[in-house]
């Protein structure tokens, strides 16, 4: 049976549009939000949890597009893990994956008001934040292909930008600035580093979440998936090496000796070698801005198609998975969306949001991998248009990862992992009462 024509979304997607979407997703992380794992780990410690974070992206990645490709739906893990492990275990996907999606773009926010600040410093953060949050949905409700466009075009511009960024620090790096203070708190920080380290990457996978609107999914993720972890690989190391060799981690995370740890280390690194009056410097921080909104606006995307699929099937009010008459949009889910997201921005905690959003992330993926392996087995003739290489090591090394980095956050966080448990806990006895006592009255 066909779906009602008030809950199908439009194919309209190309692999050139999903490698802008699964960059444009990320690349806010190259920008902001990394730096404040140096703050934990110091120079090694950063690079050690990013090395691992790296291998646990790109195992899970060819994984992920493995079950993208087989189940093109909205609901990405959802869809996946309610598949292969039921609708309670499919519920848990879910709810892990709209925290991380919803969580994400506050930090954003947060991030953009203050590159924002350092054009005019009387604008408060606070109210950049929102208006973006504003506008931004008000772009998503407008048509898939409209943002996706947007998106594609910011992200070629926040790309050049790090790549000439890169240009100008890289002849002033020096390995000796690799050195200093490398680990301050020992190898224990390299286990607190975990959340930035994955914020490098975070949110890739929503890539998944817009193949039920991509034109022969079973052929286009995989080209979009694939080249764009590969950008997103290179332009870490990059941005890491080229930041940190010119004077030093503490030089790119403290604006100055005992203020606080700054939301933009790419222009301290960068003033560092210009100055603040260079155009550089001011290039830097309009297309760094840009970055952000590719981000902002790319998460607002995907976290609306992962909320839009949970009202869609009926784990959350069926209002959500509604879709626009005119646009073909999920404009209930975004609006929904937009309301949490500000909500958190007024708590005013980037790092802690961040942290939030990465514990739903590494939920996910252990379940996606899971998922994975339970589909090999239960459902060995499901059409499989692409298969992850080197099965089952990629899958179980992705998995191994994922466990291990969440239990690590879990320790080194164990308030904020109080407040994710008792948000899927919450959320979890909405589904068993009013779900699952719904469907057991009809």
């Amino acid at each position: 049976m066909s779906e009602p024509s008030n809950q199908t979304l439009k194919r309209t997607l190309g692999p050139v549009m999903l490698w802008g979407l699964g960059v444009g997703y990320v690349i806010s992380g190259m920008y902001f939000g990394w730096n404040l794992g140096l703050e934990q780990g110091g120079t090694l410690g950063l690079a050690i949890s990013t090395g691992f974070i790296i291998v646990m992206y790109v195992t899970f990645t060819f994984g992920y597009t493995e079950l993208a490709c087989a189940i093109p739906k909205a609901g990405g893990a959802f869809d996946y893990a309610h598949k292969a492990l039921g609708r309670r275990w499919g519920f848990l996907a879910g709810m892990a994956q709209n925290i991380e999606f919803i969580f994400a773009p506050p930090a954003i926010a947060f991030a953009m008001g203050a590159y924002f600040q350092l054009f005019l410093p009387t604008v408060p953060v606070l109210t950049v934040a929102i208006i973006s949050y504003i506008l931004f949905t008000g772009l998503n409700i407008s048509g898939v292909r409209a943002a996706a466009t947007f998106e594609l075009v910011i992200t070629a511009l926040a790309v050049l930008e790090l790549l000439i960024f890169a240009g100008v620090t890289l002849p002033h790096f020096e390995f000796e600035n690799l050195k200093i203070n490398a680990l301050p708190n020992g190898f224990q920080g390299a286990f607190a580093a975990i959340p930035f380290a994955i914020w490098f990457f975070l949110a890739i996978e929503g890539v998944a979440n817009v193949a039920e609107e991509t034109i022969n999914p079973q052929r286009n993720v995989l080209i979009g998936f694939g080249s764009a972890i590969l950008t997103l690989v290179v332009l870490c190391i990059l941005t890491f090496l080229s930041s940190v060799g010119v004077g030093g981690w503490e030089a790119v995370v403290y604006p100055e000796p005992g203020a606080e740890a700054s939301d933009s280390p790419l222009p301290l690194a960068l003033r560092q070698i210009v100055g603040e009056g260079h155009f550089l410097f001011h290039l830097l921080i309009t297309i760094g801005l840009i970055g952000l909104l590719a981000s902002f606006h790319g998460i607002i995307l995907a976290a609306g198609r992962a909320t839009f699929e949970f009202g869609r099937v009926g784990m959350a009010p069926r209002g959500l998975g509604k879709v626009h008459r005119k646009f073909r949009t999920p404009a209930n889910a975004l609006v929904f969306n937009m309301g949490i997201g500000i909500v958190a921005l007024l708590t005013g905690r980037t790092g802690e949001i961040i942290t939030i959003a990465c514990f739903g992330a590494l939920t996910l993926y252990v379940i996606a991998m899971i998922s994975l392996f339970a589909l090999r087995r239960r459902e060995p003739e499901l059409i499989r248009p692409f298969k992850v290489p080197f099965y089952p090591w990629f899958p179980a090394i992705a998995l191994i990862i994922a466990s291990v980095a969440l239990a690590a956050m879990t320790i080194y966080n164990p308030w904020l992992a109080l407040i994710y448990l008792s948000m899927l806990a919450v959320a979890y006895g909405y589904f068993r009462i009013f779900v699952e006592g719904r469907d057991q009255k009809v």
